[in-house]
């Protein structure tokens, strides 16, 4: 299969780029790791970020610390999978100088995405778009193949891989739906219990009503 096989959502891509909320479009595209699929990752949660090119310096630093917290996301049944409009040899030479230079192997596919079909689908580009400048979101998408978060860098801006790490922890935490997670929340810290949604329970709960923090 070459590259122009790829495809980035069974048709055309959507007229809106996902939100949360939305099912995350498919694609079907070749990587470092073979070929892959949105369905390849349907029951486990997903960190699906993309760079503008290889051999860029601020993703390189973000693809160390992604290999580095690899093991770390895997613990909580979270897969990692880069995209780069850049060829797939490409891919595989900055992937060998990474190791090379940082002594860090990447253990995450890399998707090829030379036509930028995947990127338009996912709202990483502007309509139309001829560069891939604008090229730096990370989605967190569930088992289910919804997205639960993005995240959009500028160029200059490295990500922080702790922090992306953290947003899956919480997301994970809230998924019964009952709690949520107060800023700066770490597993084993308190959460917040939902507000009442009746004045019967605003009066029940007293005057910490909005605002009550619970055990995890």
């Amino acid at each position: 299969m070459n590259s122009e096989n790829n495809d980035a959502s069974a048709g055309a891509p959507p007229a809106c780029p996902p939100i949360i909320g939305d099912a995350a479009p498919h694609f079907r595209a070749r990587t470092t790791m073979g070929v892959r699929t949105l369905s390849s990752y349907r029951g486990r949660w997903l960190v699906f970020f993309s760079h503008p090119a290889d051999f860029t310096p601020v993703c390189t630093s973000e693809f160390v610390a992604f290999a580095q917290a690899h093991a770390a996301f895997l613990a909580l049944d979270c897969d990692l999978l880069a995209l780069s409009v850049d060829s797939l040899s490409s891919h595989l030479a900055w992937q060998q100088s990474i190791e090379q230079r940082f002594g860090v192997r990447v253990p995450f596919p890399i998707v090829e995405d030379p036509a930028m079909g995947i990127a338009q689908a996912y709202g990483m580009l502007p309509a139309g778009a001829t560069s891939s400048a604008t090229v730096r979101t990370t989605f967190v998408i569930d088992p289910e193949g919804i997205v639960r978060a993005s995240i959009a860098y500028p160029l200059t801006v490295g990500r922080s891989v702790a922090e992306i790490r953290r947003l899956v922890q919480a997301l994970q935490a809230t998924e019964a739906g009952d709690v949520s997670t107060p800023e700066g929340w770490h597993p084993g810290e308190p959460v917040l219990a939902n507000p009442p949604m009746t004045s019967e329970e605003v009066g029940a709960r007293g005057p910490d009503w909005y605002y009550r923090l619970e055990s995890a």
